[in-house]
């Protein structure tokens, strides 16, 4: 279970600063001439990477493995194999739209073969729903299904609101990758497949109920949409074909590393009938799984365990069956009116997937008044499987290192109602970066040190943007961290730090976001290098670069309406993944950690999280 990918350092945190980015009020078309008018993502100066680099790496390395990495750096730049790959990235950067999309798309997922549930595809808890029957899960997921159609004919007929940032139109692209799109896993490299380009783009979503997967066709032969009625009715007919508990899990085989997968896919679509099920999967608009109700917990842990729910089903025994990991969208929706998705980061980040939760959570609200047509309608086609002794035992193996998994999985949702985003704003203080120096407090607090953190931002500015890393952990976030457990120190000069290092934050945060940070442009260097098969440079077989990449915290800003947390994995076997919703008067915190390693504990990094939060915010009360 600790074995990790060996590019999990390249693996993106999950998503960007969603405050950053505002839909516009008026309904503008999508054009194409909307993304043609797009920027190209610059490359960056060379120099100015190599010394932002060494900044980041002050707080993080001794100063002799600085002073051992400078030398490296300046070798790198003087003696001219820098200055040749740089080069080089030019040139690619003009020759094609985006010098990063395809090589991030492989390095950062498709190249990676830890499993997709709990290492790269985050969860999404949504508010806890009053029904607990059936027909209440029945009624709620076809008011889903009717949004999420909505939403689809906005990305059909291209009259998507476009995004702006700083009044600079963003990247629209993710938007029409994330309906009817599946991984496809290979033995060593996996691709992914988009199904609503070609000439007859899919009409039908699958169910899962009881590990059974079924064909719902959403669309009327007049092409109009099933209303939430007829939907309803078809969800009906799905539940009671699939009453027997008996079936195998052949959800559970996409839970593998993917290499494992890789070749079991290839011995399960050796068989005809099975080939043509998985396919009917893969090309589905999205997945709905309807799940078993899950063991009752006390409220206070009702949204770490639906968390845990989201990001790999509760194990063999409860719903992790009852997925097809590789498919981009999967909507769960449970008995026990727990409700949320899980999806698949290959082909997009997650402001995509928030835009659309929060349309399709608006469209639940409205009343209902469409009658249906008395039409009737087909039965849902149930997917057959013909499970070989082969097939069973990779199923057997699956559920085993599942279970292991679940077991290792550390999950704390923190719902911190103190206060919100409202609070920093009141003092002038982006509320991205105070919720990020009061990680840096908490982590320092319990480890004595500061260390590598990531912090998602979004290059949509850019056309086929995608994203590069802030750089949490500067000279003035440790100085403001080292300063918070100094009896010595006056609250006015604490107060002075942490808004030095907010300061810091949100340059870090701009630059990252107009294309200037430094990760990608040094992953761009280093694979440029791979590529020309010339010798690696020092600067990428250094210490110092291995520590920099090895983030122990892993953190994302997922900014919603909707009252929602989203959750992913920690990216290091020894860190945490902290993800939160920032709203007016509180905050949604999901932290994860892996309970193999002695070290982390979620629950205690939660506590001193939100004591760091509570400490802050008398700094600033104090100072008035």
């Amino acid at each position: 279970m600790l074995a990790v990918c060996v590019r999990a350092a390249l693996r993106p945190g999950v998503v960007k600063p969603c405050h950053l980015v505002r839909p516009v009020t008026q309904m503008q078309e999508m054009s194409t001439s909307h993304q043609e008018g797009l920027p190209k993502l610059p490359v960056p100066p060379l120099k100015q990477t190599c010394e932002r680099y060494l900044a980041a790496l002050e707080p993080i390395v001794s100063e002799e493995e600085l002073d051992h990495t400078r030398e490296l750096v300046n070798e790198f730049l003087k003696g001219g194999v820098g200055e040749r790959l740089q080069k080089g990235l030019e040139r690619r950067a003009r020759k094609t739209e985006n010098w990063l999309s395809d090589w991030w798309m492989q390095s950062a997922y498709l190249d990676c073969r830890m499993p997709v549930a709990v290492y790269t595809s985050p969860g999404v808890v949504l508010p806890r729903m009053h029904f607990h029957d059936r027909q209440g899960q029945m009624r709620f997921a076809a008011k889903l299904i009717a949004g999420v159609l909505e939403f689809k004919k906005m990305i059909d007929t291209e009259t998507l609101p476009v995004e702006y940032l700083s009044k600079k139109p963003l990247c629209m692209n993710q938007y029409y990758q994330i309906l009817s799109s599946c991984r496809i896993p290979g033995p060593k490299r996996d691709t992914v497949a988009n199904y609503a380009i070609g000439k007859t783009p899919p009409t039908h979503i699958t169910v899962v109920h009881n590990f059974q997967f079924f064909v719902l066709d959403v669309y009327n032969s007049d092409g109009t949409p099933l209303t939430v009625d007829q939907i309803y009715m078809q969800l009906e007919k799905i539940w009671n074909s699939s009453l027997q508990t008996n079936k195998e899990p052949i959800g559970i085989l996409t839970s593998q590393h993917r290499n494992t997968w890789g070749k079991a896919y290839n011995n399960l679509i050796k068989d005809k009938t099975n080939k043509e099920s998985v396919r009917a999967i893969q090309k589905s608009i999205f997945t709905v799984c309807l799940d078993a109700p899950m063991p009752r917990v006390s409220d206070e842990q009702y949204q770490s365990r639906v968390a845990a729910q989201m990001l790999h089903g509760g194990g063999s025994r409860w719903n992790s069956g009852n997925r097809w990991f590789d498919k981009t969208l999967q909507f769960i929706v449970g008995e026990d009116g727990t409700c949320g998705l899980v999806y698949e980061h290959a082909p997009a980040e997650g402001p995509p997937i928030v835009f659309l939760i929060d349309y399709v959570v608006k469209c639940m609200q409205r009343t209902e008044v469409v009658r249906s047509p008395m039409v009737p309608l087909s039965m849902p086609q149930k997917l057959r499987f013909n499970i070989t002794p082969e097939i069973k035992r990779d199923i057997e193996k699956a559920k085993q290192n599942m279970n292991m998994m679940v077991h290792d999985l550390d999950v704390k949702v923190l719902m911190f109602s103190h206060f919100g985003k409202k609070l920093p704003k009141q003092h002038k203080l982006s509320p991205d970066a105070f919720m990020q120096m009061a990680l840096q407090l908490a982590y320092f607090r319990m480890y004595d040190e500061c260390c590598s953190t990531y912090e998602s931002s979004s290059l949509r500015m850019f056309k086929l943007g995608r994203t590069d890393a802030i750089r949490t952990t500067t000279v003035d976030s440790s100085n403001f961290v080292r300063a918070m457990q100094d009896p010595a120190k006056q609250k006015s000069e604490k107060l002075s730090l942490l808004q030095q290092a907010v300061h810091t934050h949100k340059d870090n945060t701009y630059n990252a976001v107009h294309g200037q940070a430094i990760d990608r442009h040094l992953l761009g260097l280093k694979l440029l290098s791979i590529e020309d098969l010339t010798s690696m440079p020092e600067i990428f077989m250094d210490t110092s670069y291995a520590v920099a990449h090895h983030y122990n915290l892993s953190t994302s800003q997922v900014g919603s309406k909707t009252d929602c947390v989203m959750c992913f994995g920690p990216m290091v076997p020894d860190g945490y993944g902290v993800c939160y919703n920032p709203m007016d008067d509180h905050f949604n915190i999901a932290i994860t950690a892996f309970n193999s390693c002695e070290e982390t504990n979620a629950a205690k990094f939660s506590q001193v999280v939100e004591d760091a939060l509570l400490d802050m915010k008398a700094l600033l009360e104090d100072s008035q």
